[in-house]
């Protein structure tokens, strides 16, 4: 149980026991369905935490060339790296941190195969492909819409595969179920089940909140051993926020509060814009321990940023008592996703990141300053 009291403010703090449970049972889906479970570094990328993740995965998945490198270098493993477009200066940068090279296109496939040929490390080339079916229902994170950019349809593919083509990988879940995966591969097998043969591996992308509570994992353990019998393939899986699914929290403090038309705003000092931008994105209302929905003649407050931003703050919440300066704020389930897109907006502080270890202890990882602002800047 994390000692919120000794946690620096603001703070993302993990905590290890919650994050190796995680770890675990992800690490016994991967035994026990014969499926290789990599970590998306889009979802979930706190390598001051590596060391731990390494006693139970050995991979992870990339989008650009930096997050190649960081796999390459703090999990000591190539990446299997997918990005909608590949620069030129870049590439071969790329092939050098990573194992597997997902294409967006044919054209970018037939832009670059020639150089993955005569690279001297293998790389094993394969195709996004887009099976116009997903059940995700915010078209921000759908990559089935109509127009969409991302995948090749089977349409695209009247001609076959291009010579070289090794995996397909599809990505159409979002914080899903076991059930809605088996709905898009008997899309995925009726559309693209002609390529089986002669392909090595399949991805089946991320979205899978196998930590998630309720979620079936023997169900999946079956559809993978399924799917693997059935056609010989290799199957990888790359969530992001299953990792670290409720393993930690933001620790913030109220540093004022005012009052505006009946209205009181508890300002922090932490920004919804800056430090928890899913929460403006995608939009949600994050748990407060200690706070509920508005309650009638309960302290009432709309949470507020740091930030000058006027729309920095998000929703109302109702306490058991009346906040005050000091009082801590602590956000929950702010580790996946929250902290890989933090900004320093307004030149706001930063929060601090650290781990509350099995001892019952915290360590401090990163803490940020000036020069971390001014660094991204010129």
């Amino acid at each position: 149980m994390i000692d919120y009291n000794k946690i620096p403010s603001p703070c993302y703090v993990i905590d290890e026991e919650r994050f190796r449970n995680n770890l675990s049972l992800i690490k016994r889906v991967a035994d026990e369905s014969g499926a290789e479970i990599i970590l998306a570094f889009k979802g979930f990328a706190m390598w001051g935490v590596f060391d731990i993740l390494k006693e139970y995965i050995s991979g992870a998945a990339a989008s650009s060339l930096h997050e190649a490198r960081l796999c390459f270098e703090e999990i000591g493993s190539p990446a299997h790296t997918y990005s909608p477009v590949y620069k030129e200066d870049e590439f071969s940068f790329i092939l050098k941190y990573s194992s597997h090279i997902t294409f967006n296109s044919l054209k970018q496939f037939n832009k670059y195969s020639n150089i993955i040929k005569i690279y001297s490390k293998k790389i094993s080339p394969g195709l996004r492909i887009n099976p116009e079916f997903s059940e995700i229902s915010n078209s921000l994170y759908n990559p089935c819409s109509p127009g969409s950019r991302l995948g090749i349809t089977a349409g695209d593919l009247a001609d076959g595969l291009p010579e070289g083509i090794e995996g397909l990988h599809f990505h159409v879940l979002f914080e899903a179920d076991s059930y809605a995966l088996e709905k898009v591969l008997k899309v995925v097998e009726a559309k693209f089940g002609r390529f089986f043969p002669g392909l090595k591996w399949i991805n089946m992308g991320g979205g899978h909140l196998i930590t998630g509570k309720n979620y079936n994992t023997i169900h999946l353990i079956k559809i993978i051993r399924d799917f693997r019998e059935r056609t010989g393939l290799h199957v990888i899986l790359e969530p992001g926020s299953a990792f670290a699914w409720e393993t930690g929290e933001l620790v913030a403090t109220v540093e004022d509060i005012v009052e505006n038309q009946g209205i009181k705003t508890a300002i922090l000092d932490a920004s919804f814009t800056a430090h928890m931008p899913d929460c403006l994105e995608m939009p949600y209302k994050p748990k407060i321990i200690g706070a509920t929905d508005p309650v009638d003649d309960k302290p009432t407050y709309r949470l507020g940023g740091n930030s000058c931003l006027s729309g920095d703050f998000v929703g109302d919440w109702s306490f058991d008592k009346e906040l005050k300066p000091g009082d801590r704020i602590i956000f929950l389930d702010m580790i996946h996703y929250t902290m890989v897109k933090t900004t320093t907006f307004n030149g706001v502080h930063h929060p601090s990141i650290g781990i509350w270890t099995r001892e019952g202890k915290f360590r401090l990882l990163r803490e940020f300053g000036y020069e971390d602002y001014k660094g991204r800047l010129s």
